[in-house]
């Protein structure tokens, strides 16, 4: 489905690290299911040529949608989308979105997010576990870890999103701009359910909508164990201080009266 009629600017990020086979595919799957909107890949330094990769899209781009930074070293998730961020608000785009680059984020399921915006959301998560979202061809032990990194960050952090790992999502420049980007240091996942909270808790309109998910085909995961552990270490700080009630001066998410 496309529609080019939305009031807003839309910028979709896409961090890449050794992605070759994959990039070309999901720029074009993108460019066909939301004409209207522009890319900015995030290229930390992939030694499999992403980055050339990118550089030749965007230079064969007659309309200017195709954006690459090029980073000089392996810094993480959380540290291309934040730096991404900061490209996409200081060009004017109104709607920043986080999708993966191994065609996990399907482009035509784009519109789902952005009719949620259309319709007053602030932040829009694409979610694979509320009514209508899937997963597919994901392997047993990683929906496991999925589903109970959920509902343990749930619990933890007493939030009702069924879906606050999930990286397919689209915030209001707005939203980014109130919660400073800037303190997040949270890595994998954790990102994830780092600025999720902070959007909520900062008082903003957010919705999950149904996604499919589905697991990569080309290209290794960089899921890992540190990730995890990063997760379950700061979730539980995040938790435990929420319900004592402690402001957080370092930019953490603080607690709402």
């Amino acid at each position: 489905m496309t529609n080019p009629s939305y009031p807003f600017r839309v910028l979709v990020i896409i961090p890449t690290y050794n992605e070759a086979e994959n990039i070309t595919t999901i720029i074009s799957r993108l460019q066909a299911a939301q004409p209207e909107a522009h890319v900015l890949v995030v290229d930390d330094n992939s030694p499999d040529g992403t980055g050339d990769i990118a550089d030749r899209l965007a230079a064969e781009d007659a309309a200017d949608r195709i954006h690459v930074m090029h980073r000089t070293e392996k810094n993480g998730l959380g540290g291309a989308y934040i730096a991404g961020f900061h490209w996409g608000l200081d060009n004017g785009y109104d709607v920043l979105v986080e999708m993966d680059a191994d065609g996990s984020h399907a482009p035509e399921q784009l519109h789902r997010l952005l009719d949620a915006l259309n319709d007053g959301a602030d932040l829009v998560c694409g979610s694979r576990y509320v009514p209508g979202g899937s997963t597919v061809n994901w392997p047993k032990r990683r929906e496991i870890l999925s589903r109970g990194g959920n509902i343990y960050s749930r619990l933890a952090l007493g939030s009702s999103l069924r879906d606050i790992t999930g990286g397919y999502n689209a915030f209001r420049r707005t939203a980014l701009e109130t919660i400073d980007i800037d303190s997040v240091e949270s890595q994998g996942y954790c990102f994830q359910v780092d600025l999720k909270w902070r959007t909520v808790r900062a008082g903003f309109d957010v919705r999950e909508v149904p996604i499919t998910f589905v697991e990569r085909q080309i290209g290794e995961s960089k899921m890992s164990g540190d990730i995890v552990r990063e997760a379950l270490v700061k979730v539980t700080v995040w938790g435990f201080r929420s319900r004592l009630g402690l402001d957080r001066k370092d930019g953490n998410p603080v607690r709402q009266g």
